[in-house]
């Protein structure tokens, strides 16, 4: 008669161990699936902020794109009237000169307003090339107005 009653607890003992943990799996699993929704949105929420700063700095860069350009328009209307003042020779010089200075600032307006791309790589790229060619733009003027002080 133990026997059956021996065999009858350890059954309900490896019942109660088994049930016990599978339950316990169920609640790890479950607690697994809330850590990995939080970090979800961590990232989620990372990856916004991210994205915010890439646009605040695309937006400063481009705003101060625009007001370099807008100061070399400027420009070109000063030396516009300074090249009328000189000879006929060297205004003809001095005048194609200040084109392909004007269509290049322009040039340079037209990338700007054009660029969409939102990737922060592209960005840095697109970003290093126009500065090497505002900087280029900038010296052309200096040498431009060097030329008319001498």
């Amino acid at each position: 008669m133990r026997h059956p009653i021996l065999s009858q607890n350890a059954a309900l003992l490896v019942a109660g161990l088994l049930f016990f943990s599978c339950q316990s799996s169920t609640s790890k699993l479950e607690k697994a699936k809330e850590k990995m929704n939080a970090a979800t949105q961590n990232v989620v929420e990372a990856n916004e902020a991210f994205n915010e700063a890439l646009q605040d700095s695309i937006q400063q860069f481009r705003d101060a794109s625009v007001k370099e350009i807008k100061h070399n328009e400027i420009k070109i209307k000063e030396l516009k009237a300074q090249i009328v003042k000189e000879k006929e020779k060297l205004r003809v010089e001095n005048e194609k000169k200040l084109a392909a200075l004007e269509q290049k600032n322009n040039e340079l307006l037209s990338r700007m307003d054009n660029y969409k791309d939102d990737r922060q790589a592209k960005w840095e790229t697109f970003k290093i090339e126009y500065t090497h060619d505002m900087n280029e733009l900038k010296e052309a003027f200096e040498g431009l107005t060097i030329k008319n002080v001498k």
